[in-house]
C-alpha cells in the first residue's frame, strides 16, 4: 500500500508552457491527502527559489527534499542536510575563470553567479516566472559560506573535464543548457530515503513522479516510479510506468490507475 509520493516540480506539477499547475492535478493531490496518504516535494530547487514556486502551486506539501536531496525538511524540521565539500569549490573555481564556465552558486537563503552568458538568459527565459534573476557575486564567497549545489552552464561534452577538476562531486542533469552539481554520496535517492526513514515509512510504500535526468534515481528508489510523458527516453527507461505528459493531466491518470485516488 503507498503510503508517501514524492514529485518533482518543474516539467512534472508545474508545466513549461503554463508555469502552472492544473487544477486536475491539485484535485488529485487533496483526494490522496485525504486517504491518509503523505505528499512530499523532490526538487533541485533550493529553499530560496522554492519560496517562489510554492506561491505558485497554491498547495502545501507534508515534506520537501530540496536541492536534489542535500537538504530535507519535514514538520519545518531539518532531518538532513549535506553541502559541497570546501575542497571542491577552491578546485573548481580557477577552472570556472580559465574556460570562462557560467555558474550559479547555490546556499539555502542565497543564489548568485560568477557571470551571466547566452546560455544563463534561455534557461531564465524557459523557466519564466518561476525563477528570478540572481546577481553576480565573487564565486569565492563559496570558500566561506556553506553552498549546497551549483548550477553549471556546461553541456554534455564538457562535463568530463569539468568533474576532472572537481573531485568528490557528480552531475544530475534535466535540462541541456546546464548541470546541478551535488556531492557525489548525494542524490534525490538519499533524500528520499532520510525522509522516510524519519517519518517510519517503508519503501515498498513509495511512489515519485518525475521528467528529468536529475529525477532517475528517485523513481528507481521508490516502489512505483512514474515518468511523466514528456520526460526523456532515458527516464522512461528508468520508470516503472511512463504516464500522460505534465499537459496532458498525467498525474492525474497515473493515480487513478494505480487505484491510489
Amino acid at each position: 500500500m503507498i503510503k508517501s509520493i514524492f514529485f518533482d516540480v518543474d516539467g512534472t506539477l508545474l508545466s513549461f508552457k503554463t508555469h502552472a499547475m492544473s487544477e486536475k492535478t491539485k484535485e488529485a493531490l487533496e483526494e490522496a491527502r485525504k486517504k491518509g496518504i503523505k505528499l512530499f516535494i523532490a526538487t533541485g530547487r533550493s529553499p530560496k527559489t522554492f519560496e517562489i514556486v510554492k506561491k505558485t502551486l497554491g498547495f502545501e506539501f507534508d515534506g520537501y527534499v530540496m536541492l536534489n536531496g542535500q537538504y530535507c525538511v519535514v514538520e519545518d524540521k531539518v532531518i538532513h542536510s549535506m553541502a559541497l565539500p570546501k575542497e571542491s569549490l577552491e578546485s573548481i573555481i580557477p577552472y570556472l575563470e580559465k574556460e570562462k564556465i557560467s555558474c550559479e552558486f547555490v546556499e539555502l537563503d542565497y543564489m548568485y553567479t560568477n557571470f551571466v552568458n547566452e546560455r544563463v538568459l534561455e534557461l531564465r527565459k524557459f523557466l519564466g516566472s518561476t525563477f528570478k534573476p540572481t546577481p553576480i557575486e565573487d564565486p569565492r564567497r563559496s570558500l566561506e559560506n556553506e553552498t549546497y549545489q551549483l548550477c553549471a552552464y556546461i553541456n554534455e561534452d564538457e562535463e568530463k573535464d569539468y568533474f576532472e577538476n572537481m573531485p568528490k562531486c557528480r552531475a544530475v542533469r534535466w535540462n541541456k543548457l546546464f548541470v546541478d552539481v551535488i556531492p557525489s554520496e548525494g542524490g534525490k535517492g538519499v533524500g528520499i530515503k532520510k525522509m522516510i526513514d524519519y517519518l517510519g515509512i517503508s519503501q515498498e510504500e513509495t511512489m515519485a513522479f518525475g521528467d528529468g535526468g536529475n529525477d532517475i534515481e528517485m523513481l528507481e528508489f521508490v516502489k512505483i516510479g512514474v515518468a511523466m510523458g514528456n520526460a526523456g527516453d532515458n527516464v522512461k527507461k528508468s520508470a516503472d510506468y511512463v504516464t500522460e505528459s505534465v499537459d496532458d493531466e498525467g498525474i492525474y491518470k497515473a493515480l487513478k490507475k494505480f487505484e491510489i485516488i
